[in-house]
C-alpha cells in the first residue's frame, strides 16, 4: 500500500507574491524571493506539512505577456501544472486591477476541472473594504477566496486548513508486485535503460535532450513477479528551460516519484553529482520511496583510470552524504550492465521497506545505542530519557515511535547519531526511515514530535 502525496499548485501572474507564499507555507525559504518582477523563472517544488498532513507544493513561474517563446514556455507550465495537480491557489494582488494576466490564469485553472481556490495576496496594501475588493475579484469566476499576507503570515494557515481539508493524501493498493520509477536529467539514459529492460521500444530514444515527454510505462515479469516500470521526461536544471521545447515535466515526475515502491535516479558518468541530481534525490526521500542510484553510461569511461569505479563511489559519496543508505549501481544499456542487478535490487529494497523488527530485538538496539552514547544534558539541565521503542504498523516505510522523557530537548545530532546506529544494525538499505520521539504521557496527554514540529513551534511563539 502507498500513501499518494496529493500535489497542490500555486498560479497567477507575476509579482503577486506566489514565492513569499510558498515561503510562508514552507515555513523556511526554498525559492528566490525578490522585487524584481518576474524573479521566479522556473518552478519551486518541496513537500509541505501541516497538522501532520504532507502534500507537494509547487510554485510555479509567473504569467507574462508571450512577448517572446520562452514567455510562452511559462504559460504552457501554468497549464499543465494545472492539469497535473490536485487543487489550485490562483494568486492575485489585493488593491491592483484585474489584469488580462489575471482573467487568462483563472480560466487555465477553471478550465482544468480541478478544485479551484483564489488566493487574495498582499493584504496589507489593501486599503478598500475587504467584502468590496472580493466582490471585484469574484469576477474572475472563482467562489472560495481567502485573504492573506504571506510577508506577515497573515491568513497563511487559513489557507494550509483548506489545503489539508480538501485533497488529503490517499492510500491505495499497487495492483502490481513492484513499481519502478527511473528519475534524472534529460539524456542521462532512462529511456535506453527502460526499453532494454523492457525488451523493446516502448519509449523514443534520441540524443537530443527532452524527448521524453509523458510517463511511459510497460509491465514485465521477473522470476514470477509483476513489476511495472515507469520512465519519466528529464528534470531540467532551474534556468535551462529551452524556448519552445521544456513542458512542465516535474510534475508528471513527482507523479511518477508518487505511483512508485522505488525510485532509481541515474547520474550520467560524465557530469557526476550535479546540484539537479541532488534536489531528484530529496525529491525521492521526502517522499519516502525507495531509492537507487545508478551511474548510466559506464562503457564510456570503464577503461580509464580517473574515472575508476572507486573514485565515482568516493565523489558521490561524498557529495550526496544526505542519501548514504542508497545502493549505487554502475549500469551500461549498450553493454547490458548490471541492469539485472537493478531488478534484484530493487525488489531487495521493497523488502527492506516493508520489514518489521521484532520489539523486543529493537528495544536491545535502544538500550545498547544508550549506553554507548547517552543523550546530552539539554538546556535548562534537563536530561533527556529514552525508555523504549515500538515500530509503527501503518507505514509503508519503517517508522519507529521512541518514547521516554524530555524527549522535546533531544538535539538534532542525537536523532542523526541513532539512524546511523538503527541502520548499522539493521541496514534498511535503500530505504528511508523516521524516528519520532514521544513524550511520556502528561495529564493523559502523549505528544508526538519531531524537529520540524520543534522549529515550527518555536516560530509561532
Amino acid at each position: 500500500m502507498r500513501e499518494n502525496l496529493p500535489i497542490v499548485a500555486i498560479v497567477g501572474r507575476t509579482n503577486v507574491g506566489k514565492s513569499s507564499l510558498t515561503n510562508a507555507m514552507l515555513g523556511y525559504a526554498r525559492s528566490i524571493v525578490a522585487r524584481e518582477s518576474g524573479t521566479t523563472r522556473d518552478s519551486v517544488f518541496a513537500v509541505a506539512e501541516y497538522d501532520n498532513n504532507k502534500f507537494w507544493l509547487a510554485d510555479t513561474a509567473g504569467l507574462k505577456k508571450a512577448s517572446d517563446e520562452f514567455e510562452t514556455t511559462i504559460q504552457e507550465q501554468i497549464q499543465e501544472a494545472s492539469e497535473a495537480a490536485d487543487l489550485i491557489l490562483v494568486t492575485v494582488e489585493a488593491g491592483s486591477q484585474i489584469s488580462d494576466e489575471d482573467t487568462k490564469v483563472a480560466r487555465l485553472a477553471r478550465k482544468s476541472g480541478k478544485e479551484v481556490v483564489l488566493i487574495i495576496n498582499k493584504l496589507d496594501k489593501l486599503k478598500d473594504d475587504q467584502q468590496i475588493e472580493a466582490n471585484k475579484w469574484r469576477r474572475l469566476g472563482i467562489e472560495d477566496i481567502y485573504f492573506t499576507s504571506a510577508i506577515h503570515k497573515e491568513g497563511v494557515e487559513e489557507v494550509l486548513e483548506r489545503i489539508v481539508k480538501t485533497v488529503p493524501a490517499k492510500s491505495s493498493y499497487a495492483d502490481s508486485d513492484l513499481t519502478i520509477a527511473f528519475l534524472g536529467r534529460p539524456n542521462v539514459g532512462k529511456s535506453s535503460i527502460f526499453n532494454a529492460l523492457a525488451k523493446k521500444q516502448q519509449a523514443v530514444v534520441a540524443d537530443v535532450a527532452g524527448t521524453t515527454r509523458d510517463i511511459n510505462s510497460i509491465r514485465i515479469k521477473h522470476h514470477g513477479k509483476n513489476i511495472e516500470l515507469l520512465d519519466t521526461a528529464g528534470i531540467r536544471k532551474p534556468g535551462k528551460i529551452e524556448q519552445g521545447l521544456e513542458k512542465f515535466s516535474v510534475l508528471k515526475s513527482l507523479r511518477a516519484i508518487q505511483q512508485a515502491d522505488v525510485c532509481i535516479v541515474l547520474i550520467d558518468v560524465t557530469e557526476l553529482a550535479t546540484g539537479m541530481d541532488q534536489k531528484i534525490l530529496g525529491m525521492v526521500k521526502d517522499a519516502n520511496r525507495g531509492l537507487i542510484i545508478a551511474v548510466s553510461k559506464w562503457d564510456l569511461y570503464e577503461d580509464k583510470d580517473a574515472f575508476s569505479s572507486e573514485y565515482v563511489s568516493a565523489k558521490l559519496q561524498y557529495d550526496l552524504q544526505f542519501v548514504p543508505w542508497a545502493p549505487l549501481v554502475f549500469t551500461s544499456s549498450k553493454e547490458d550492465k548490471n541492469l539485472n542487478k537493478l531488478i534484484e535490487l530493487s525488489l531487495e529494497v521493497q523488502s527492506e521497506r516493508s520489514r518489521q523488527i521484532k520489539t523486543s530485538e529493537l528495544n536491545k538496539w535502544l538500550r545498547e545505542a544508550i549506553n554507548h552514547h547517552e543523550p546530552p544534558t539539554a538546556k535548562g539541565n534537563l536530561h533527556p530519557r529514552l525508555q523504549y521503542a515500538v515500530q509503527e504498523q501503518d507505514t509503508p516505510y519503517p517508522s519507529f515511535q521512541l518514547h521516554g522523557n524530555h524527549v522535546r530537548k533531544i538535539h538534532w545530532s542525537y536523532k542523526r547519531y541513532l539512524e546511523k546506529s538503527l541502520r548499522d544494525t539493521f541496514k534498511f538499505t535503500g530505504t528511508p526511515i523516521e524516528i519520532w520521539f514521544i513524550q511520556k504521557e502528561v495529564r493523559g496527554i502523549k505528544k508526538k514530535t519531531t524537529y520540524k514540529d520543534a522549529l515550527k513551534n518555536k516560530k509561532k511563539r
